[in-house]
């Protein structure tokens, strides 16, 4: 068979789907690398476009172009653009382009791109039914109190806006696939209370099946969990931010309290078991915390997703000025706030990016955040960024890189380290590949130096996301058994 390159050019171009007929591939196409280096400590436009092509002869030609703002930018939530090749010639795909990720459609001969969802909602975890007339998707939208922190199915035609429910209420669904007859909708569903199940549902919706309940152990302490309730409270720039509440109501003496600062930074802790493997094992974490003498505030800081592109895409965020740590820190003061909660005992902890914000909040702010636990987080910016930016150097146009290395050093926890009191727990498998663990051979050198109280659990031989279950029981008892050293609460 003879080998076609479509359309090529300087570009790099992406996820490819054919047309129903077979006769065409579309794909995406974003501008090839290059060019005058840009600031990192402003935000740039990403620009990206569709284009089919005949895939006998490879001659392609542009459907539409994104505009060259902030919200045309290339998608950056699950699935990126999804590009989807729908009945009657028209292109699905994903984009941020009233500030929300939504699903558009658009004729293969080009035109102006149609909202198939609107509202103030994520569309996410996108899949076209079989004859391709229509997206079934979820999306953290619907008429329960809350729902912004959940998950619920959705379908919608590829050509007009007309999305209807398929789920609804107090539970969470995600990652729909449509069966191969077009009848029902197969996926996996949660509770506040009951863990994951992959469950089936008609595709015009009613209730959902349940299979292979006997997956949840008959002693599974599912009624004694918390059902948290969704809260929000606003940072020192006036930005709102969200957050669950997890409290047993077991009388009026007041608890430690736990700030929990998921990693990524791309991710949104939810009313319920989470979608991610890492993050349902934190949401039994924080489970367990909430029934053994804690109440737990989980922070959706800025930078995550579900509360639209400028959320998402903070100003001065990461290592360009941390802007998303006010979030941070504004849930500890909430946090303490709380006629339930012994302000003097308030704890926090995260992995990865959380890890990161772990430090930041340890190292800023050991008045409010009295303990922690920080798991494979950065402390150090300029490690991980450092050799980027100084290799621009070499170019002609210099730009403004030790402006950026500065603002990614004083971004650092390690920058702070001098105002850092509380003790800590540092929890790093040694083959981190995601995050390298010199990062926390170094800040324990850091806090040997200035006096502070650490502890440290090495795990030989993992990585980033640990791979053997007693490996995520090692870490998880380690981070319960040492808040409960801190706050004298018995586990």
């Amino acid at each position: 068979m003879p080998l076609h390159y479509l359309a090529p050019s300087t570009s790099h171009d992406g996820s490819p789907v054919w047309s129903p007929d077979g006769t065409r591939i579309a794909f995406v196409r974003r501008p090839g690398t290059g060019g005058a280096p840009q600031s990192p400590l402003t935000l740039h436009p990403n620009p990206w476009a569709i284009w089919t092509a005949d895939a006998t002869t490879g001659a392609g030609h542009l459907v539409w172009q994104s505009p060259k703002t902030l919200h045309g930018s290339a998608p950056t939530t699950a699935g990126g653009a999804n590009l989807a090749w729908g009945t009657g010639d028209r292109l699905v795909f994903l984009a941020d382009l009233d500030g929300w990720p939504h699903l558009y459609s658009v004729p293969e001969a080009g035109g102006k791109p149609l909202l198939l969802t609107p509202g103030a909602f994520m569309a996410e975890y996108i899949t076209m039914t079989p004859d391709a007339s229509a997206i079934v998707y979820n999306a953290n939208t619907g008429r329960t109190p809350g729902d912004g922190d959940r998950r619920h199915l959705y379908r919608v035609p590829v050509d007009r806006a007309a999305p209807v429910a398929i789920t609804s209420g107090a539970g969470l669904e995600w990652t729909p696939a449509v069966t191969g007859d077009g009848r029902s909708v197969a996926f996996i569903g949660a509770g506040a209370q009951r863990p994951p199940l992959p469950m089936v549902v008609a595709f015009d919706g009613g209730t959902p099946r349940a299979l292979a309940e006997d997956a949840i152990p008959a002693d599974f302490p599912t009624s004694a969990l918390v059902i948290p309730k969704p809260v929000t409270f606003k940072a020192a720039d006036g930005t709102v931010v969200h957050g669950q509440l997890f409290q047993r109501a077991d009388g009026a003496a007041r608890k430690p309290g736990i700030v929990f600062v998921h990693g990524g930074p791309p991710r949104q802790m939810l009313l319920g078991w989470h979608y991610m493997d890492y993050y349902s094992n934190a949401y039994a974490v924080n489970q367990y915390l909430a029934n053994h003498g804690y109440v737990v505030l989980s922070v959706n800081y800025r930078l995550g997703i579900g509360y639209g592109h400028d959320y998402h895409h903070p100003v001065h965020a990461g290592p360009w000025g941390a802007s998303e740590y006010q979030d941070v820190k504004a849930g500890g003061v909430y946090l303490r706030s709380l006629p339930f909660v012994d302000a003097r005992h308030i704890g926090i902890w995260g992995g990865s990016y959380g890890g990161l914000l772990t430090a930041l909040a340890l190292a800023r702010n050991s008045d409010i955040f009295k303990a922690g636990v920080d798991m494979h987080g950065v402390h150090d910016w300029i490690s991980e960024y450092g050799s980027r930016l100084t290799e621009q150097q070499l170019r002609y146009e210099k730009g403004d890189i030790q402006q950026a290395l500065n603002v990614a050093w004083k971004s650092s926890p390690v920058a702070s380290v001098s105002t850092w009191k509380s003790p800590v727990l540092l929890i790093q498998g040694d083959d981190d590949r995601n995050v390298h663990f010199h990062q926390t051979v170094d800040l324990a050198r850091r806090l040997s130096a200035v006096g502070v109280s650490y502890d440290e659990l090495v795990l030989p031989d993992e990585i980033h996301g640990f791979l053997r279950h007693q490996s995520w029981v090692t870490a998880d008892s380690a981070t319960v058994a040492y808040f409960g050293k801190q706050f004298d609460v018995k586990n």
